[in-house]
């Protein structure tokens, strides 16, 4: 038997998935500097950065990082690890969009 305690822990040790939409387009030279987040390049010129995130300090990094690019946010989303948006029609994952 578990106590409240022991799933609580369990629950904030694990990191949190979260979608990150940003107005216009990145490339891939930023991927590094959003610590291994996937970008997705969306048709509508939008830019879908997905993957986990340790903490919500890690978070508020990142997102301090969107404010020093300039780019508007568009939504900060939580999602379930592993349910994240699939690349679908008029998506491209960055690394295959040629400059």
């Amino acid at each position: 038997m578990t106590s409240d305690k022991q799933t609580l822990d369990k629950k904030h040790n694990q990191h949190q998935c979260y979608e990150i939409r940003l107005e216009g387009h990145l490339d891939d030279q930023w991927t590094e500097w959003f610590e291994g987040l996937t970008i997705t390049l969306e048709e509508n010129g939008n830019t879908l950065l997905t993957g986990p995130v340790a903490d919500q300090a890690a978070l508020h990094g990142l997102l301090k990082k969107v404010r020093d690019l300039g780019m508007p946010l568009v939504s900060v989303s939580p999602v379930e690890p592993g349910s994240s948006t699939t690349l679908g029609a008029g998506q491209a994952d960055v690394s295959e969009v040629k400059p």
